[in-house]
């Protein structure tokens, strides 16, 4: 007979872990509390449209990538329509407050050489910088879908090393060190605390290519269901695990809202660990764990804009652009609300034949869970009047500035769509709308960083808050999370094996 693994919670965590172990003979089932499954995959309509709530560019899907050589090992790559970014231009980065924009290129050679246009003074800094973060990439095995060693990892000095001092120590120029941690609101990086191997990780993972879903991200999350279903498995969604029954340190079933009992060999659990905590069995994790859990900052959230636009107004921007106000990149998720937003991530996503213009926009903006906590009771549908002109506010503050750079902006819209950290926190059972989970500090590891086993035997953890986040790190924590159950480098030697 096979054996049985349910898994809680249908994000990517979710659904690529269950995917790697269908793969591996596993019928899987996986519950999702939302009627859509995917997480940060997962897509919404509104008027014919469909928007992206979370995964909007995404590294590692380039010919050789991570993400192309793990799509090809589950057999779906062929599922997935994806457009690369030029190399001509990968991320575009303004300044308002010196009006200084720099066009970055793509690939190793061509970012290096757009950052040397531009800083010429700081070449040689520039590549030193460039060779460190490809070094410490290295320090990884899995990023490279290596086999892990037998004996413990010894990493450099700079691997922990706090981002901002790592990048001090190789750049002298301020404005540069500043554009160099551009892309740290998508790490949820902080000054003094975010490890330097996230950010090297991170970056080498976007310079080597940047893609976006032609479509809709949502496209992953089917594809990886139906490796599942094509194993035996089921992907169900609109069932929320309320209960994970737990005896003798060992998971006799979970129990969903609805009163289905579910059971299996194995259990993961790819929700937040204070989550699990909230449904698990009271007792089966000792007082010193769980409060060392509660102890775990979160990362910040956002406010985003889903926009409807007229045909025929907007160019087509095949990059994504960063608009930020000062070159104070640290210090977004602490903006005085009277000052929000201290910048912002926009794009325009491809549609199936894109023509030369845009019909969507997304817009993406660091925001502190303190700005709606004075509304943390109401649940959604349920919002107070109070609310709703808060966030139409904030809505119209977004939109001036997107006027000052494209003139006219509100004429070129349709609808205009908008989710807080209320959203984020309610849809995603978060804590305070968390975006990437846990916060990693490399002032004190031992606190942040959670492995995949726990204490009851047949329970596991995957999902950003375990390792790292985002598109190619939740997929490596997965492949980490399926090897405990396979056996070590199970899935790495399969990947190298067959492709």
């Amino acid at each position: 007979m096979k054996q049985t693994a349910v898994i809680i919670g249908g994000g990517i965590g979710g659904l690529f872990t269950g995917a790697f172990l269908a793969k591996n003979g596993y019928s899987v089932t996986v519950l999702e509390k939302n009627s859509i499954i995917g997480g940060g995959l997962q897509c919404f309509h509104r008027k014919g449209k469909s928007f992206e709530t979370g995964m909007h560019i995404m590294g590692g899907f380039g010919e050789g990538g991570t993400l192309h050589r793990i799509c090809s090992y589950l057999g779906i790559l062929h599922r997935l329509d994806i457009q690369h970014i030029p190399d001509s231009c990968m991320d575009e980065v303004y300044y308002r407050d010196t009006d200084e924009r720099y066009r970055l290129g793509g690939g190793r050679e061509g970012f290096t050489k757009s950052l040397c246009s531009y800083f010429p003074q700081e070449s040689d800094n520039i590549r030193r910088y460039i060779d460190a973060i490809y070094r410490l990439s290295h320090e990884v095995p899995l990023f490279r879908l290596l086999p892990e060693p037998d004996s413990s990892t010894v990493h450099s000095d700079e691997f922990f090393m706090p981002v901002d001092e790592f990048i001090a120590s190789y750049v002298t120029d301020r404005r540069l060190r500043d554009l160099l941690a551009y892309l740290s609101p998508l790490y949820g990086g902080h000054k003094g605390e975010t490890p330097a191997y996230i950010h090297a990780l991170i970056n080498v993972l976007y310079i080597n290519g940047s893609s976006r879903f032609i479509g809709g991200s949502q496209q992953l999350a089917d594809a990886l269901a139906e490796v599942i279903t094509d194993g035996g498995g089921r992907v169900i969604s609109g069932r929320e695990v309320t209960a994970i029954n737990v005896e003798k340190q060992m998971v006799t079933g979970v129990v969903t809202a609805d009163g289905h009992t579910y059971t299996a060999d194995r259990y993961i659990s790819s929700v937040h660990p204070l989550e699990m905590l909230r449904i698990v069995t009271p007792g089966t994790f000792l007082k010193a764990f769980r409060n060392r859990m509660a102890e775990i900052p979160n990362s910040y959230s956002a406010f985003s804009l889903y926009i409807d636009l007229r045909p025929g107004c907007l160019p087509y921007i095949d990059h994504t652009c960063y608009e930020i106000n000062s070159h104070d990149i640290w210090n977004q998720h602490t903006t005085d609300p009277s000052d929000w937003p201290a910048g912002f991530m926009y794009m325009t996503p491809p549609e199936p034949g894109q023509g030369e213009y845009a019909s969507r926009m997304l817009v993406h903006c660091i925001m502190n869970f303190n700005d709606v906590r004075r509304w943390q009771d109401t649940t959604p549908g349920h919002r107070t009047p109070e609310y709703e002109a808060w966030k139409q506010e904030k809505t119209e503050r977004v939109l001036d500035r997107l006027e000052r750079i494209f003139p006219g902006f509100r004429s070129m819209t349709n609808s205009v769509y908008a989710s807080s950290p209320l959203t984020i926190r309610d849809y995603y059972h978060t804590p305070e709308g968390s975006i990437f989970g846990f916060r990693k500090n490399c002032n004190n590891l031992m606190l942040t960083q959670i492995p995949v086993y726990t204490r009851v035997k047949n329970l596991l953890l995957t999902g950003q808050s375990i390792n790292l986040h985002g598109i190619c790190g939740v997929p490596l924590t997965a492949i980490n999370t399926a090897e405990a159950i396979l056996g070590k480098n199970r899935i790495i030697n399969q990947i190298n094996e067959i492709l």
